[in-house]
């Protein structure tokens, strides 16, 4: 949904090059670092064993290989990001990658984290540079002209993120006179111009930017999916918050190629499943949970 800078050939063409994060990481900024959250303990899956999808090109690739090539974002604190002093990797939208990549029957160091961003997640599908690709993926008709979704998994919404202790920001009824930020030229920062929210809009490449303009005290929110704007949250409890006032619905899908059914059928059986022996509820507590923001899984929409 987002639109982020990147240069689409050196992404596809890093995929040798994509190295494994380990399993069960705790979330981003842990407790005892500078801003950080409070630590949550390792994730861990069982490995199922004997999976049959004869009628699943993908699955087939990746028996053959022994390996599974999984799309993901590694910039986004509590969905997925990687710690570049260690190579690992954490956060929501990770940990529900390696849940399926278990119960596939690939244990954690069988999964090679490839770096897709968003204006190529299509192309990486199609392609088969990746078998499937978790990064907070709306589910849109255009996009399933291209690609399959499963799920969804998540359904998040466009919010704001303020500084802990602002009382004048209740929701985007608010805004007005306000300096919002957002990623120059994404959906969110759209909306709050097409909507008239606020005149005052700063652009940034990066979130990163607009949060650290934030807690500087040079804007007054950043806007874009709650999902995101919760791992920011978790990061730093103490200094920002979400207001909680969602006005926009973005279900957030499990990418597959267009094709292989088979594949986006075996993944909505894995969700539906984590959703109701509560595997969903432990993933989303040690990872987005820590923003102090509950939630509850969405149902499967089949297709």
């Amino acid at each position: 949904m987002k639109l982020r800078t990147l240069a689409v050939g050196l992404v596809v063409s890093a995929l040798a090059l994509t190295a494994c994060g380990r399993e069960g990481a705790p979330p981003a900024s842990p407790a005892g670092t500078p801003g950080g959250g409070t630590a949550a303990p390792a994730l861990s899956y069982e490995v199922a064993q004997n999976v049959s999808l004869p009628d699943s090109p993908t699955f087939q690739k990746m028996q053959q290989r022994g390996r599974i090539q999984m799309g993901v974002k590694n910039d986004q604190p509590g969905l997925g990001q990687v710690d570049p002093t260690t190579n690992t990797y954490s956060g929501f939208d990770v940990e529900i990658g390696r849940l399926i990549a278990a119960k596939l029957g690939f244990s954690p160091d069988k999964i090679d984290y490839v770096v897709v961003q968003s204006a190529a997640r299509e192309d990486a599908l199609s392609r088969g540079d990746v078998d499937y690709y978790v990064g907070t993926y709306t589910i849109n008709d255009n996009r399933k002209q291209r690609v399959g979704f499963a799920g969804p998994y998540f359904v998040a919404g466009q919010d704001l993120l303020v500084r802990a202790d602002d009382t004048s920001i209740t929701g985007p009824q608010a805004l007005q006179g306000k300096t919002v930020c957002s990623v120059t030229g994404s959906t969110p920062i759209q909306r709050v111009r097409e909507q008239g929210l606020t005149q005052n809009i700063v652009e940034f490449q990066t979130y990163t930017q607009c949060v650290d303009q934030l807690v500087q005290g040079q804007v007054d929110a950043v806007t874009t999916d709650d999902a995101i704007l919760k791992g920011y949250a978790a990061q730093r409890p103490d200094e920002l918050k979400v207001v909680g006032q969602t006005f926009s619905k973005e279900p957030y899908g499990i990418g597959v190629a267009l094709a292989d059914t088979a594949l986006r059928n075996k993944i909505n059986d894995i969700l539906e499943q984590a959703e109701s022996d509560g595997t969903w509820q432990k993933i989303y507590d040690a990872t987005l949970g820590l923003s102090g923001s509950p939630a509850s899984p969405p149902a499967v929409e089949r297709y």
